[in-house]
Order: structure tokens, then C-alpha cells, then sequence
């Protein structure tokens, strides 16, 4: 139950996506089985910081790699923030858990070379289908907004009149995304198009007028990505830190990245610098005479 409560939650108040959801769900699962088998433990507002501990040692032990544990750490600590909030624990017993240290990765990322390819010079078909693919493509890369984002916008949300996107992000924070007039444009050429064959107020939808869901958009994404680079990290996500990192390598400041991608603190937009701090590396070794 209050697990189930603790979901309800995550999709009402933070609008996280199925996919999310499902992940949560799952990890709690996992801990609430660790504890019966291990502690005899049925009730997971009782648990104590040395069993979830011996949990994370046993996630270890089985192999999991350094951020999966730390997904489910997270996932863990969240459900617990949210019984200290409604007062079934007295105090948070992830506290005292030690995070193992992870390795990071740099944002992966397709080269400008590669979309221009995809945007300017690929024929997308003039039906409905393929008019509805580009926008899926040009909004994700134009915008930088999350699946979750993208499947949720509707007609309402486009302003023509001041080449604007209004998104409804995480925590039901509603953010504003500027467009450059080609791309208002051919959002109007697509609505016209659209609003011709079907009366769903989304903006963006299946073949068969229905609302967009994530595996859908996934398998236009891969398909098309897939058709101008050879990279095997190709996801509506990978669009997202292609944007974030030529808007950055384009000379766009951190903070202006930061409120189009709706990030809650500055930190989590840094993680681009690092991508053009590569980039300088390697024009440095191709130029200085010394390098």
C-alpha cells in the first residue's frame, strides 16, 4: 500500500513517465523481497540502515555496476523522503549509506555534421506519417525537451505568433522554449496537415491519430538516427544532450542551456561543459605546433 501510494505520487506531483514509474516500482520490489528472505522483514517503514546496507553489498556482490546501485539507492531514499513527509518514519534510514563511487561518463552526443545531414538534406516523406517523423526529430533537437515532454504537448502549447513552445516539465513546471521562425513554421505546415485527418488535441500523434507513447517515439528516433551516424547510443535522450551540447560549443551560456532544458540547478547542465572541454583538446592537439 504504500508503495502504491508512493507511485500515485511520483506520476500526480512529479509527472515522472511510465518508464520512470516502472523503474521505482521495480526497485522497491527487489529491497522489499531482499528483506523478507534475508531479515523476515514484511514491512518496509521498519527497516534499519544496516540492512539496507547488507543490501548494497549484495547488489555488489551480484555484479551490478556503480550506477545501477546508485539508481536504486536513489529510488530507495525517494521512498523513504515520502514516508518521513507523511509521517510513517520518524527518520530517513538511507542516511548513512555510502554511495559507491562511479566512474563518469561524458554526455553522448550525435556531431552537427550528422543532424544537418539528417534535417537539411534527408527526404522525409510528404504524407502525414513522415511530416509527423521530422517534427518529432526537429522538435527533440530544436528543443532539448524530454520524451515525457514531447509526447505531452498539444496544439494549445504552440504560439506561432511568438515562435514559442510552452512545456510542462518535472514537478509540473511549466517552462517556455523560444523557436527559431523555420521550425514555427513547419510545426504550422504540420498542424495544417494533422488537423486535415484527426481532431486530438495532442500535437504530435500515432499514425492512427492516437497520442504518442515512449516506444514509438524510441523506434522513429533509432530508425532515423541510425541513417546518418554509426553510433550504437542513439535515444530521444541522446537529442537532448546533442542539443544541450552544440548549443554550448555554439556559445550559448550555461544558465540559458539550463531554463530551456528545465533543470533545477545549474549543476546539472555543468556536465556539458565537459563535452566542450574535449572538443578544445583536441583542437588544441591539431593546432599547437607543440601539441
Amino acid at each position: 500500500m504504500l508503495i502504491d501510494d508512493f507511485l500515485t505520487y511520483l506520476q500526480k506531483e512529479h509527472r515522472y513517465s511510465f518508464n520512470t514509474i516502472k523503474a521505482y516500482q521495480n526497485d522497491l520490489g527487489q529491497l522489499s523481497s531482499y528483506l523478507l528472505s534475508h531479515f523476515d522483514l514484511p514491512d518496509l517503514e521498519k527497516v534499519e540502515s544496516q540492512m539496507l546496507r547488507s543490501w548494497v553489498v549484495e547488489l555488489m556482490e551480484q555484479g551490478l555496476n556503480t550506477r545501477s546501485i546508485n539508481r536504486k539507492i536513489s529510488s530507495i531514499n525517494s521512498f523513504y523522503e515520502f514516508l518521513l513527509k507523511k509521517q510513517k518514519i520518524k527518520a530517513v534510514p538511507t542516511a548513512k549509506i555510502i554511495r559507491p563511487k562511479q566512474s563518469k561518463s561524458l554526455p553522448k552526443f550525435i556531431s552537427q555534421k550528422e543532424m544537418a545531414e539528417l534535417l537539411d538534406e534527408f527526404e522525409f516523406e510528404r504524407d502525414y506519417s513522415g511530416q509527423r517523423d521530422m517534427i518529432i526529430m526537429e522538435v527533440l533537437y530544436s528543443t532539448g525537451m524530454r520524451l515525457s515532454e514531447l509526447i505531452g504537448l498539444k496544439d494549445s502549447d504552440f504560439s506561432s505568433y511568438q515562435n514559442t513552445l510552452k512545456v510542462l516539465g518535472k514537478g509540473n513546471k511549466e517552462r517556455i522554449i523560444p523557436l527559431v521562425k523555420t521550425m514555427s513554421n513547419k510545426i504550422e505546415n504540420y498542424l495544417l496537415l494533422k488537423r486535415g485527418l484527426f481532431l486530438n488535441p495532442y500535437l504530435i500523434l500515432t499514425d492512427k491519430g492516437q497520442k504518442l507513447y515512449p516506444k514509438f517515439v524510441y523506434r522513429k528516433v533509432n530508425y532515423y538516427l541510425s541513417k546518418v551516424t554509426s553510433s550504437t547510443h542513439i535515444s530521444p535522450h541522446v537529442l537532448r544532450h546533442t542539443f544541450a551540447t552544440h548549443m554550448l560549443n555554439n556559445g550559448a551560456d550555461l544558465n540559458t542551456i539550463k531554463e530551456i532544458l528545465g533543470h533545477a540547478n545549474l549543476s546539472a547542465t555543468e556536465v556539458y561543459t565537459h563535452n566542450s572541454i574535449e572538443k578544445l583538446k583536441n583542437i588544441y592537439k591539431q593546432a599547437h605546433p607543440r601539441a
